[in-house]
Order: C-alpha cells, then structure tokens, then sequence
C-alpha cells in the first residue's frame, strides 16, 4: 500500500482517537448540515447525508448534534449558513493539493490557506491547477482482525469493487463512486466489520518524498486539516514505509 493510502488510513484511525474534540464534531457537523441543504435530511434517499451521519456515529458524536446539524440543513432552525468550495495548490518537493472547504467566509479561508501553505513550504494555485490529477474514488477501510482476506475481496468484488489493496493492519477497497453504498452494504450482509466509507479524491500518479520533505509535507497536511474550515484534504505524495517510520518515531 502506498505511503499516501498509508497516511489516509493513519488519518482515518487518529480521528477516531480524537473523537472528543470540538473541531471534530464542528467538521462533522458542517458536512451533515450541508448534505441535508442539498438533498433533503432523509439518509436513506441522501447518500451524502447517510455517510455523514455513519462518520459521526463511529466518531462518537452525540445523537442529539446530529438531529440539530440536519435540522439546519433543512432550514427547520436557524444557523449559520456553510457553502463547499475547493482550493489547489503545491506542498514541498512539488506535492499536489487539493483542500476541500465548508465555509461561511471565502475571503477569510482563503487568506488563511495561502498563509499556511506558505508558512510550510507551499503555495496557493489557481483553480483546476492540479484537479486533473486526482480522480474521486469510493474508498472503504476494513480492519483485517476478524475478517479474512478471500473474505473481504469476494465480497467486494462481487458487489462492483474495482480493486483492494491491503497492509498490515488493513484492507482498504476502491469503488466507483456512485458504487460505495452498494459494495459498503454488501459488506455488511456478508458479516465484515468496516471502519469507514467515503467519497475521496485518489491522485492519478505520485511524487515520492525523501525525509526531509516528508517531514514538511505531513506536517503541512497537519496545518491544513487543523484550520478550521478545512473538510478534507488531498495531496499525491508517496513516502516509502523506512521513511514513513522514521517519520513517525
């Protein structure tokens, strides 16, 4: 697995672990009350709303946010008003980053981001600069404790999967988008217990980072995710796993 899938799923499992904090709930919440904005606040006829809700279930997030987040999307209480908008931009060694926003205040996200990147080594691009070299992907995480491979890859493959890639502690499976609902629920009929699903955007090629640039990258990514308005972020680096462990420790 990639150093770059690697470092989604570290992502994945370090917001699990902060499930706690006010930012994460915050992020959750925007990302409900602008899907229930769009399509209505029924999760079984809003895709995007159903996933939502699923991230802030496994996040921990009171059930009681929730029914308030897609009160506010559908306009039976007021609040503030969220719109999605997306920035692009280069990190060190020539990353690519997409940043995906949920704000109230363009001007104010945009002067913040351009601050961070610089701060870290990067620069704000122009729209669609970098966008060609991602492509959205359904991505789902099943821990392999308690699953079996060949288990996890019939499955999968069986409900429209396109790939499954896997690494010490996990199988991660691509999905065109518009299949992550029905592979995610062929999953879940078979019996395998999977951390999360969602929509995300996969770089078509990647640059690969020695540690010192890695080192910028990752905490780059760190600021970025930290800034409030910021949903998810996109980069194509790829550090190999010496690095990712010298990194780490």
């Amino acid at each position: 697995m990639s150093g770059h899938s690697k470092w989604h799923n570290i992502k994945i499992r370090k917001q699990a672990q902060d499930a706690k904090k006010s930012k994460l709930f915050s992020r959750l919440s925007r990302e409900i009350i602008v899907a229930a904005k769009e399509a209505g606040g029924d999760p079984n006829t809003n895709n995007r709303l159903r996933i939502g809700i699923e991230k802030a279930r496994a996040a921990g997030m009171p059930q009681d946010n929730v029914k308030r987040a897609i009160q506010r999307g559908t306009g039976e209480t007021d609040g503030i008003s969220y719109e999605p908008a997306v920035y692009e931009g280069y990190g060190p060694g020539g990353v690519a980053i997409m940043i995906h926003v949920l704000t109230d205040n363009r001007n104010r996200v945009v002067g913040e981001l351009r601050r961070i990147l610089g701060r870290h080594g990067g620069n704000l691009g122009e729209a669609n600069c970098v966008a060609w070299l991602f492509d959205q992907k359904g991505v789902i995480i099943v821990p392999r404790e308690g699953s079996s491979e060949d288990d996890v890859l019939e499955a999968a493959l069986e409900a429209g999967a396109e790939d499954m890639q896997s690494d010490e502690s996990s199988y991660e499976i691509r999905t065109a988008p518009g299949d992550l609902e029905t592979v995610k629920r062929a999953l879940d009929e078979a019996g395998v217990k999977c951390e999360s699903a969602e929509l995300t955007m996969l770089p078509q090629s990647r640059v690969s980072l020695e540690e010192k640039e890695a080192q910028q990258v990752l905490r780059l990514m760190d600021a970025l995710e930290d800034q409030d308005d910021v949903q998810q972020v996109y980069a194509n680096f790829d550090i190999s796993d010496a690095i990712m462990e010298a990194v780490a420790a």
